[in-house]
């Protein structure tokens, strides 16, 4: 199942990528969609112990930012790249974190939205296995 493809998000990302990563320690820019709208921008954090991706980066700065539900995201590499699909870790983080989330992938005019859900089929769902807190 495919979605419409926000195209705006896109272009963020890529002039994020393009403007604001430099060197080896940033090579990827993130943005996403907030559901009122807003549009929260991250790039990753590389070191050799395994620095955050872009996708990790924003799902804090989105949080910073007041943001606690994304509709969707993308993922830009640097030195024009293009899209990027996200890693395992951080398939699982936006799963958990939002579970409705559309993820953008695919390459020039190929690229597609497409639920989180879709690229862990049958995945473990952190939330569904937490105590009740009441």
């Amino acid at each position: 199942m495919t979605h419409s493809v926000d195209h705006e998000l896109v272009q963020v990302a890529a002039e994020v990528a393009r403007t604001r990563c430099r060197g080896d320690n940033h090579t990827v820019a993130a943005a996403g969609r907030a559901r009122d709208g807003r549009i929260v921008t991250a790039v990753n954090a590389y070191h050799f112990t395994g620095g955050p991706c872009a996708e990790l980066v924003l799902i804090g700065t989105a949080a910073a930012q007041g943001i606690y539900e994304l509709d969707t995201i993308v993922a830009v590499g640097d030195r024009d790249r293009g899209v990027i699909p996200p890693c395992g870790r951080c398939r699982q983080a936006l799963l958990d974190y939002f579970p409705g989330i559309g993820v953008i992938l695919g390459e020039g005019n190929r690229v597609r939205t497409v639920p989180v859900t879709a690229l862990l089929p049958e995945s473990y769902v952190w939330a569904d296995h937490q105590l009740d807190s009441e």
